[in-house]
């Protein structure tokens, strides 16, 4: 067969470039278990990947050969990513429980630019999970350290699932980290015993960093003294939130959380300050492998840097792949390539398959994969290649070139994770951090260096006010281009084919090397035109019934603009519902031309045309007599309520009352089409969110022309008809 014959020389052409969609394969089984709800869709893609394996048995040649490897790793991610799910089980809390706490804390966390402390509790009663978080916001009482005993009384909610369908899992993230609830106190939080002299040391280091914390976060001052402990500590929480949102809406909000910057300056400072104190004597240049001494010296200052930051799981993984680097230095290998990403991104994915989904991975792997591929293309080759005899000025330009090109893909690849994730990135971070990424390595980090080294002396004064002055001048330039017009690109709800497209496409063009690589632009190019045509949801209701959303057809001079149904809707959801319908949730339904709102409910049209819907949400805890209720509910499309309604409540198209919300999780509505969404049915039976049946909508018959959707319930959870719960 002849097209057999060519793939197979193809693939033998491409030999080198096989190995590396082995960490693909197993990340794409890894992703089915997340993604796939049901158990029985996740044993189903077992068997189809064993079952593609057997068929490479049959086809043989490279592309047989590729897919039974294929097969065996796509299923073995799937194993691996079921198997940690089921490792990490702990209890964790199904009801709300308010009630009085005593317990050991195992850990405090403080954000003092948010004015708030958290803290990790392991409570003395069986009936509650073993680990559970308490957010404090005034009132912390002295002695509040691990290994204390407290009393307080609180409230405790389960972990919350996504707010929207498809959007972050709080559950997930807290499964993974042991979580079985979090909550707020009702009362003083009470020390009964106090914590026992720290031992050990786990114990000195985090005593160390407390003091490094309070220490810079004091002599500095400010928001330049909190990013400054950020950087040695890895403590984010004295950053004030207008800070954060400036560095994030101007691109540089990578360079807050300790990752590839931070370990790539201390490395290379490392290395370079050992190889040249090494080269001042002859004797031992002409003799030692400075080179291999000079990349260990760095592994250990990059390995101590991560223990001291707290050795969070994004420093975790660059040091990986930094000590990966150097090894390769040291053995004389070449020092970074796709290969050596590809064996930490594999080890990563092993150990800790749930990282796969989060952004922070992503966005890493993303940009190092890019920019390691662009420089072994000839572009890249001809941008690094060294031009000795060439004057200054083409020697600069050629820096200046490299350096705008990395910026520009390295950008446009994580723009596209921040898209997918945060729905929203900076314009200009590829200015930004061309000037941010230099000012941070050759000033920044070297003063704070400095200062921490003469500060025991007692001698570090200048060092520090020099260090807050340039933190002050990082700072000015994130608020600078954070305000300027356009800054911020934001992309309401992408789909998640709209992301697969683009990562598979990133992905083909990154690996294989001949022409074939440019047909990964085609999906690319698709997924990139679904993202931008997205039509975001029209209607979005909480888990709880309690709030809801309603995205404006009328646009204004600011943007899309989004109608929520309660006044007091809290900053969170606010921020997040805007996000993903990528407009400003600043307008009220009450105050629509087409609704009437009493303080017992709200009645509206929603939409236009032929999509037009008749929305009615309830807001009081006042039950509504059925004699108003009844034709209410019978003219509505849409019900939505934080109560239980009763059997005789039967709008046209959906009933969203406790019942059926409590399985169905959070709602989005698209009305072209009558399109619904939830979040049971995206998270199915995984453990961190079991539903016992999931709510869907289910075709019935309806007042009108045609056929029309109505909201079904599960057997077992019907309310009684007379329920005075309305």
């Amino acid at each position: 067969m002849g097209w057999r014959t060519a793939l197979d020389d193809w693939l033998d052409s491409e030999r080198a470039q096989v190995p590396l969609w082995s960490p693909v394969a197993f990340g794409l089984g890894i992703t089915l278990y997340f993604m796939l709800p049901w158990e029985s869709q996740r044993l189903a893609a077992v068997v189809a990947a064993l079952g593609v394996a057997g068929a490479g048995t049959i086809v043989r040649g490279s592309a047989g050969r590729m897919l039974v490897w294929g097969g065996v790793l796509v299923a073995l991610g799937i194993g691996i990513a079921a198997w940690r799910s089921a490792d990490v089980a702990l209890p964790v809390l199904r009801d709300r429980f308010e009630g009085e706490i005593n317990g050991t804390v195992e850990a405090v966390e403080i954000r003092s630019g948010r004015g708030q402390v958290r803290f990790q509790l392991d409570p003395d009663d069986p009936g509650l999970p073993p680990h559970v978080r308490i957010s404090l916001k005034a009132n912390v009482p002295a002695g509040l350290v691990p290994g204390a005993n407290v009393t307080v009384r609180a409230m405790l909610l389960p972990p919350a699932g996504p707010s929207f369908p498809g959007g972050y899992d709080f559950a997930r993230r807290e499964w993974f980290d042991q979580l079985g609830a979090t909550g707020y106190p009702l009362g003083p939080t009470v020390i009964t015993r106090k914590a026992p002299p720290p031992a050990g040391v786990e114990a000195w280091l985090d005593d160390l960093r407390a003091r490094l914390t309070v220490r810079i976060e004091t002599v500095v001052g400010g928001d330049a003294g909190a990013i400054s402990a950020a950087f040695v500590t890895g403590d984010q929480g004295g950053i004030s939130t207008a800070t954060n949102l400036a560095m994030r809406y101007s691109g540089m909000a990578h360079l807050l959380s300790i990752s590839g910057v931070h370990i790539a300056i201390v490395v290379g400072g490392t290395m370079w300050i050992t190889r040249a104190l090494l080269a001042l004597s002859p004797w031992i240049a002409l003799r030692w492998p400075l080179k291999a001494i000079s990349a260990g010296a760095a592994a250990v200052a990059g390995i101590g840097y991560t223990i001291l930051a707290g050795a969070q799981v994004p420093t975790v993984r660059s040091c990986i792949g930094t000590v990966i680097v150097l090894l390769g230095v040291i053995m004389g290998r070449e020092a970074l390539s796709l290969r050596l990403l590809a064996g930490g991104g594999f080890v990563i994915m092993a150990v800790r398959p749930e990282a796969l989904l989060g952004p922070s991975f992503q966005l890493k792997f993303a940009a190092v994969t890019g920019l390691v591929a662009l420089f072994n293309s000839r572009l890249g080759r001809w941008l690094s290649a060294p031009r000795q005899n060439a004057g200054w000025v083409s020697r600069t330009l050629q820096h200046l070139a490299g350096l705008l090109v990395t910026g520009v893909i390295a950008e446009a690849l994580l723009s596209a994770t921040a898209l997918f994730h945060f729905n929203q990135t900076g314009a200009y971070g590829v200015f930004a951090n061309l000037l941010a990424i230099p000012w941070t390595s050759f000033i920044v980090m070297p003063l704070l260096v400095l200062a921490l080294l003469l500060d025991p002396l007692g001698i570090a004064a200048p060092a520090w006010w020099a260090l807050g002055k340039s933190m002050d001048a990082l700072i000015a330039l994130a608020v600078w281009v954070a305000g300027w017009p356009g800054s911020v690109v934001r992309v309401g709800l992408m789909p998640i084919t709209a992301y697969a497209l683009l990562v598979g496409g990133g992905l083909w063009l990154f690996i294989w090397q001949g022409r074939a690589r440019w047909l990964g632009a085609v999906p690319v190019v698709i997924g990139a035109v679904m993202a931008l045509t997205s039509h975001p949801p029209d209607l979005l209701v909480s888990a709880d019934g309690h709030h809801v959303a309603v995205l404006l057809d009328a646009y204004d001079d600011e943007g899309p603009r989004l109608a929520l149904l309660r006044d007091r809707t809290g900053d969170y959801l606010r921020d997040v519902w805007g996000g993903v319908t990528a407009s400003t949730a600043d307008a009220a339904i009450a105050d629509l031309p087409n609704a009437d709102c009493t303080v017992d409910a709200c009645v509206a049209r929603v939409g236009t045309g032929r999509s037009a819907i008749r929305l009615l949400a309830t807001l009081s805890k006042d039950r509504i007599g059925q004699p108003k209720f009844g034709p209410a509910c019978a003219s509505a499309d849409i019900v939505v309520s934080d109560r239980r309604l009763p059997a005789w409540c039967n709008p046209h198209w959906l009933k969203l009352d406790r019942t059926a919300l409590e399985t169905s999780g959070a709602v989005a509505i698209w009305l072209a089409g009558r399109r619904v969404e939830t979040v049971g049915e995206l998270t199915g039976d995984h453990p961190w969110m079991p539903q016992p049946r999931v709510w869907r909508p289910r075709a019935g018959g309806a007042s009108g022309a045609g056929r029309a959707l109505r909201a079904g319930r599960p057997a077992e959870a019907a309310p009684n008809p007379d329920e005075p719960t309305y």
